[in-house]
């Protein structure tokens, strides 16, 4: 039960519900473990009123609450949640993010190469936290008639769902049905998927489905196929292991990540060819495609809800109740004078 005493932690997402993506889904978690101890609200902005800490998630798209939660409260502890698009573009170029870097208290990063991305000062006040989901066991087909190969996210280029379209035309199983389910972020891409699904018998663009429907679709999913170019610690991995469903990922830092140096399911960036074929390869060795549901299965400990749940509340704890550091960039503007 909530009392006036609970400290008080707002969640800046610059993703509210209406997006329905994965920063969307971490702060509705978030909030939700947090909430036994502690009391939470999501915002997109920070409207200014006190509050005990703040956690930001995306270092570039939240800057502004960032800069003025720190001007405003300098010995508050100031969470920045670093997404894929920090990592592994922004924070190289953007002034706005590399400034959130220095003003945050602690970075947590969700996945295990992250840290790679940071400075070494910056790794020193790095942790990682593995986000977790509900388990929906799988449910295999009623009929190997089809067996649906399912993407899911929003059509945007740092998704590259033009990969999978590609490889819809490359797919020589009879059986395979490649499934897309994410609504029109960049119109051209829309307009890609829309006659990939008139040319090809194969693909069926299903666009933006509830969440709830969207898990649903993944257990009864034979694959589940991620082709991004960036990925902080993609929700829809953890979704696919935790429904026991194999995975197929382009071979990126933020997928590797998840699914370990030695996974057996990469396939390069852009290389509809590679997809294709392993697609077909798991339909057609069984050998191969236990494999990828060992291989899965063995990571699923790293994403136990009572394992993120331990960590988020060991953060949040130790920040608010012990001796803050100072940030880099303070530290700095102490020592300039």
């Amino acid at each position: 039960m909530l009392t006036r005493n609970m400290p008080q932690i707002v969640i800046i997402s610059p993703a509210l519900a209406k997006a329905n993506n994965g920063n969307w889904q971490t702060a509705q978690r978030w909030a939700r473990l947090l909430r036994q101890h502690y009391q939470v609200c999501i915002a997109a902005k920070w409207d200014g009123k006190r509050c005990d800490a703040m956690i930001a998630l995306h270092a570039r798209r939240s800057a502004d609450s960032i800069a003025a939660f720190a001007a405003a409260q300098p010995k508050s502890p100031l969470v920045v949640v670093l997404t894929g698009t920090d990592l592994y573009r922004d924070i190289q170029t953007d002034a706005n993010a590399q400034r959130s870097l220095q003003l945050a208290t602690q970075l947590v990063v969700l996945q295990a190469s992250g840290r790679a991305e940071l400075t070494a000062d910056l790794r020193t006040k790095t942790q990682v936290i593995y986000q977790s989901t509900r388990t929906l066991k799988a449910v295999a087909p009623a009929t190997r008639r089809h067996l649906n190969i399912t993407m899911i996210g929003h059509l945007r280029d740092e998704k590259d769902p033009a990969t999978f379209m590609r490889a819809a035309h490359l797919v020589q199983s009879q059986q395979a049905r490649l499934i897309h389910i994410g609504g029109t972020l960049e119109p051209a891409l829309g307009r890609l998927a829309a006659q990939t699904e008139q040319q090809e018998s194969r693909y069926r663009w299903l666009d933006s489905l509830p969440h709830a429907t969207t898990r649903q679709r993944l257990k009864r999913s034979h694959l589940m196929v991620i082709c991004s170019r960036m990925e902080g610690g993609a929700n829809v991995i953890i979704e696919a292991i935790a429904s026991g469903v194999p995975i197929l990922a382009s071979n990126i830092p933020g997928n590797r990540g998840m699914l370990g140096d030695d996974y057996s399911g990469y396939f390069a960036l852009e290389d509809s060819q590679e997809l294709a074929r392993l697609i077909d390869r798991s339909i057609a060795d069984p050998a191969f495609y236990a494999l990828l549901q060992r291989q899965c299965a063995a990571r699923a400990p790293l994403f136990s809800t009572e394992r993120e749940k331990t960590a988020l509340l060991q953060l949040m704890d130790n920040l608010l109740k012990a001796p803050l550091p100072q940030p880099l960039s303070r530290k700095r503007e102490r020592g300039a004078k």
